[in-house]
């Protein structure tokens, strides 16, 4: 279904060249990014008193096309198994083959590839949580990657001070390997929540058609300068309850990177302020084109996720303190819905104080909000 060499040799293709570096510059940078990867290490377990259960060494320092080479092996290591039952399970009826052959595992990787080399121009680093066995068959548990072009090019453009904006950069990442290094089911969590995901995908000939035809619509509208992605098009009833905990989890990793990295910031980074301040501006400051790309794709919806996120760590953490935070990774139903995060007060009543509520009346699982909180002046409103 998914032409992976394509994706690659695609993603490699349309991948813009990174900024203009002498070699010595370049060695010093990815020198340092190893370096100031392995002091984040300290600086986040020290401020969050989390544990990783593993050793952790300095991050991979990677060019583009190494980012996009990367991601698709994770995505080849998480969906590959999924994609080869959905051609067992559900490939056999006329519909779906007729489906599968219009569009073509060659386009499918074309697509894959097209966006990948959008997003290696702009990523500056990630936890890696799914890769390709080692030599030996022994699955790893992750890798932090750093797209070093990237750092350099942002730093140059904002005007900061490199060493301050690479450790402002490692102390988020770094954040996210300490979230799953010390909490051993959140990966196969995110793992179970993708699956389902792609196994909830299946759709008629009829509706594949009426979503293609709402796709058009959704790129009309964003072009018009109205709301709408194709992340939303795409899903099916069943995907978005599946989508809705995949998007609490990570607005919970996300927005607690951010809270973290600003929060160390002022101790280590001395321009940590001006950083933000310079990064915040870039982010709205985007061009039109670039802000129709990332509203498709999604993106905005991720940098909510940074906003929300890091207000819910926020109000918790004042609230009831950094170690009655941690209990978010205790276990899966320790984990807030977008409704808590959304109105912190509920997951502390829930998880932390132990308040016995009401299940949701619109049966969905979630909490709802208290009486006094639904008027909108509740302590989870910003």
């Amino acid at each position: 279904m998914i032409d992976w060499d394509v994706a690659v040799n695609t993603g490699i293709r349309l991948v813009r060249p990174g900024p203009q570096v002498d070699l010595a510059d370049a060695r010093q940078a990815v020198a340092q990014l190893r370096e100031l990867s392995v002091t984040a290490q300290g600086h986040v377990r020290d401020f969050t008193g989390m544990q990783p259960l593993e050793p952790a060494g300095p991050a991979v320092i990677v060019d583009r096309p190494g980012w996009i080479k990367a991601n698709v092996e994770g995505f080849r290591v998480v969906l590959e198994p999924m994609l080869d039952r959905l051609g067992s399970e559900k490939l056999g009826n006329n519909t779906a083959a007729s489906i599968t052959s219009a569009v073509g595992s060659r386009v499918t990787g074309v697509q894959l590839g097209a966006v990948l080399s959008y997003l290696a121009g702009r990523v500056l680093g990630q936890y890696e949580l799914f890769l390709p066995p080692d030599p030996d068959g022994t699955a790893p548990t992750g890798r932090l990657t750093l797209v070093a072009p990237n750092i350099v090019h942002t730093e140059r453009e904002l005007d900061v001070d490199p060493r301050d904006f690479r450790l402002w950069v490692c102390l988020h990442e770094e954040t996210h390997r300490t979230q799953f290094t010390s909490t051993p089911w959140l990966r196969e969590y995110v793992q179970k929540q993708m699956q389902e995901l792609l196994l909830a995908s299946n759709v008629d000939a009829a509706e594949f058609l009426d979503r293609l035809r709402a796709a058009g619509e959704a790129v009309a509208e964003v072009v018009r300068g109205g709301e709408g992605n194709l992340i939303e098009v795409f899903q099916t009833d069943e995907q978005g309850e599946i989508l809705e905990r995949i998007t609490a989890v990570m607005t919970l990793a996300e927005g607690h990177g951010d809270y973290v990295m600003d929060a160390v910031g002022p101790e280590v980074v001395p321009s940590v302020a001006e950083i933000r301040r310079r990064f915040q501006r870039r982010r709205e400051g985007a061009n039109r084109i670039d802000k129709i790309i990332r509203q498709l794709l999604g993106l905005d919806l991720k940098m909510k996720q940074y906003e929300e996120g890091a207000a819910f760590v926020r109000q918790v953490v004042t609230q009831v303190g950094m170690a009655d935070f941690n209990r978010v990774w205790e276990s899966p139903e320790t984990l807030p819905t977008m409704t808590e995060i959304r109105a912190p007060e509920l997951w502390i009543n829930r998880v932390v104080r132990g308040a016995e509520l009401p299940p949701s009346p619109e049966g969905n699982g979630q909490v709802p909000a208290p009486p006094q909180q639904r008027s909108g002046d509740g302590p989870g409103e910003e």
